[in-house]
């Protein structure tokens, strides 16, 4: 059976060689007589599983002893209300970056749980309707002198707008790198915590991959359900109740490909099947960017056409070729390629030529 090209932004495509090999290892996992979805989460084959996979994302990410890699269950949405409720107490401000839909929605949780125990949330910079889609400016954050922490979101994946360099906070630095992790080259010792939902650079839906300092999740607030401290994870190795043991095995395996690719390989790939789109319509009247140039994204190619006709035609001409998924999001319409990590080259020339052509019928 032929793969789709499968655009989405997520859940989204997984390497090849890893759903093979995943393939391989369902009903028997290397011997064992059992499938992973099968394994006790306390056993000594599982719990293989489990220390291999953090070990390679901590090496892929260069963190040290002080972080620990945690799988919290509830995607990144959950991440959203963790880090308030264990950070954000009575009279306490954060700091908080609205640049799209979903630092937005970071903030609006952050803002239930600020009203509840009497703490304040400051929008550093919001530039979340502005048209082009955008990040701020370096010289537009208006930085809180007394915040706790500063959230951001490093790549909004409904606008097309990623954060190509970062603030420089005093605080301890959070971001929610979702859709962007290990898709861009970064320096992930300057955040004190980062995560991101899994089902879209990292495996399959199910769970949010948390890195945070070790001395940051021994501060977090004691009396919030036990669930939702970090320090339960950490003190638990994310054992404390039965994770999401699959997804964690086909993140482990993700994260092995990534180690065989070379991430200076992989940043470097994702930059060209971004610019082989982006050249398209940046040679083209027909064609229309929806970001600002210098804030493109590498994973999320947003653009329009003359026409909501023409787009709902544009998406279903590719469908019928083999390439799934590419209307944009709900919310703002037009068209979104995203091309995370795992996605071939060869379905962005797919695309690439499909839009030549429907230009040359369409124009």
């Amino acid at each position: 059976m032929a793969r789709a090209y499968n655009f989405s932004a997520g859940p989204a495509t997984l390497p090849l060689e890893v759903l093979q090999q995943v393939q391989n290892d369902l009903v028997d996992y290397k011997g064992t007589g059992m499938s992973v979805m099968e394994m006790s989460h306390r056993g000594k084959d599982y719990d293989k599983i489990h220390n291999e996979a953090i070990a390679n994302f901590k090496e892929l990410c260069g963190l040290g002893d002080d972080y620990e890699v945690l799988f919290v269950q509830g995607g990144g949405s959950m991440q959203f209300a963790m880090i308030p409720m264990n950070f954000l107490g009575a009279g306490m401000t954060a700091d908080y970056l609205n640049a799209g839909t979903w630092s937005g929605k970071a903030m609006k949780e952050a803002q239930k749980v600020a009203a509840l125990r009497g703490a304040t949330i400051n929008c550093i910079a919001n530039c979340a309707k502005d048209i082009p889609t955008r990040m701020p400016n370096l010289d537009e954050y208006k930085l809180s002198e007394n915040a706790v922490y500063t959230h951001i979101c490093t790549n909004e994946t409904i606008s097309g707008a990623q954060m190509k360099v970062l603030p420089d906070v005093k605080t301890p630095l959070f971001a929610d790198m979702s859709s962007d992790i290990l898709g861009i080259d970064r320096d992930f010792t300057k955040f004190d915590l980062f995560y991101a939902g899994a089902q879209k650079n990292l495996g399959p839906s199910g769970m949010a991959v948390v890195a945070i300092k070790k001395e940051l999740a021994a501060k977090g607030d004691e009396k919030i359900p036990t669930l939702l401290q970090y320090r339960t994870h950490l003190d638990n190795n994310s054992l404390y109740n039965t994770p999401p043991t699959f997804s964690i095995y086909v993140f482990g395996e993700v994260m092995k490909w990534v180690k065989k690719m070379g991430k200076q390989n992989l940043f470097a790939l994702n930059d060209a099947k971004a610019k082989k789109i982006y050249d398209v319509i940046d040679a083209s009247g027909f064609y229309k960017g929806t970001a600002l140039k210098e804030f493109r994204s590498n994973m999320n190619v947003t653009f329009r056409l003359p026409t909501e006709e023409l787009e709902k035609k544009f998406v279903e001409d590719a469908k019928a070729l083999g390439m799934s998924s590419l209307k944009g999001h709900r919310s703002v319409g037009g068209i979104r390629a995203t091309i995370y990590n795992a996605f071939p080259m060869a379905g962005v020339d797919a695309l690439v030529a499909f839009m030549k052509d429907f230009e040359a019928k369409n124009g």
